[in-house]
Order: C-alpha cells, then structure tokens, then sequence
C-alpha cells in the first residue's frame, strides 16, 4: 500500500467523514483541500432513488448555471447558410455545415457541444457512432436542435449544461470551478439539484435524493445532505 504523502495526509485530517455537510459548508472546505496547481473542476455526483431502465424514470434535463462554469466551451454550429451570421454574433466558436460534416466523418470532434437545426438533423444520423459515445449529438430536449440557433449557442457560451442519469442512477455534472468564490459554487450546485428534483417522477417512490457527493479534480469526496 502507498504511503500518503504528507500533503494528502493534512487534506484528510480535515474532513470529517461521519458527517454531511451543508452546500456551504462542502463549497468551503473543498476550496481548501483542494491542493492541483490548476484550476480544478468541481464536480457533483448525485444518486437517485430511480430505475434508469424505466423510460418515465429516465431522468435527462438541462440547467443554466447562474455564474456559469468557468470553461471556454467550444460549439459547433451546424447550420444553413441563412443562419450562419446569427450563429457568428451567437460566439459560435466554428460556423458552417457541409464543411464539418466532412471533418466528422474523418473523426474531427474537437469541441464541446453542438448546435443545430430540425432540417440537419437528418444529415446528423450516419454520424451517431461518432458523435453519439462523445455526447455530441445534438437533442431537442437539451435545446441544443432548434430553430433558435442565436438562442442556443449563447445559453450554452454563458453556462447551460445538460445532465443525464446513468445506469447506476447516478448524475454526475461539473457545476464550476474551484477558482470560484464559496458562494458560486453553492450557487451553481443549488441550482442543479433543484432542477433535478423538479424533475422526480410521480413513479419514484421512497427517497428520491439518496446521496449528494462533491470533489473536485484528485480531491477526496465530500458528502452533502440531501436535505438542504
């Protein structure tokens, strides 16, 4: 077994594992455990009490986060030329259609999300193997499809992200960054629960919040009351 070192071992000391901690209480302390020379990602990992197999139990939104996430999100506007010009203002970081669907098939997949139109769509489809396993394909129900194309690449430039439970009915999402004050980052996970909760199915019967765990990049988790 490895021998902490003795930086891990201060971190360690500092937590208090018989306990929950409050959102602000967990935003603080992983500020301060916190040891990476970069601007680590703070990320949460909320389990449900749902079964992923049921489609109505299947729990998928998208959230914007009130002081956003700290990353330089690159999209790629899929887009006719009409819309070209809206997508650009937008800060669509790549603009164009034809051109990228090319780049796609060769396995260019250099960004973080993509926009895109209803009447693309079907251009999109041979491209699923690539995109879908990368979570690029663009979804009508994470606004990313749509004829709002100004809309959808500034929402996703300022801080709205998609969520998805796994199969082990856990979420997990990065809702800032470490860099962040205390209260952003509380701000920003707040804000990402609550959206989950609304989105309980009437199927879900029992504990809905069962677990609520915070790290950030190399940290140790922290776990936080479901009840806040």
């Amino acid at each position: 077994m490895s021998k902490l070192t003795k930086n891990r071992k201060s971190v360690i000391e500092k937590i208090d594992n018989s306990k929950l901690y409050s959102l602000e209480e967990a935003c603080t302390l992983l500020k301060d455990i916190t040891t990476t020379k970069f601007d680590s990602s703070v990320d949460l990992a909320i389990r449900l009490g749902v079964d992923p197999k049921k489609a109505n139990e299947m729990i998928r939104g998208v959230v914007s986060l009130p002081h956003g996430t700290g990353k330089d999100v690159k999209v790629l506007a899929l887009v006719t030329p009409d819309k070209e010009d809206e997508a650009k203002k937008a800060g669509a970081d790549y603009v164009g259609l034809n051109e990228y669907l090319e780049k796609i098939k060769k396995g260019w997949t250099d960004v973080d999300v993509i926009v895109t139109m209803p009447s693309v769509m079907g251009k999109l489809g041979p491209l699923g193997r690539v995109l879908g396993p990368r979570g690029l394909m663009p979804n009508p129900k994470t606004g990313t499809v749509t004829m709002d194309i100004g809309k959808a690449v500034s929402d996703v430039k300022s801080g709205k992200i998609d969520f998805k439970v796994d199969k082990a009915g856990i979420i997990h999402a990065a809702v800032g960054k470490v860099s962040f004050a205390a209260d952003k980052i509380a701000g920003n996970a707040n804000e990402l629960i609550q959206t989950i909760v609304k989105l309980k199915p009437n199927s879900s019967k029992g504990t809905y919040l069962k677990s609520i765990y915070m790290s950030s990049t190399m940290s140790p988790s922290l776990a936080i009351d479901p009840k806040i």
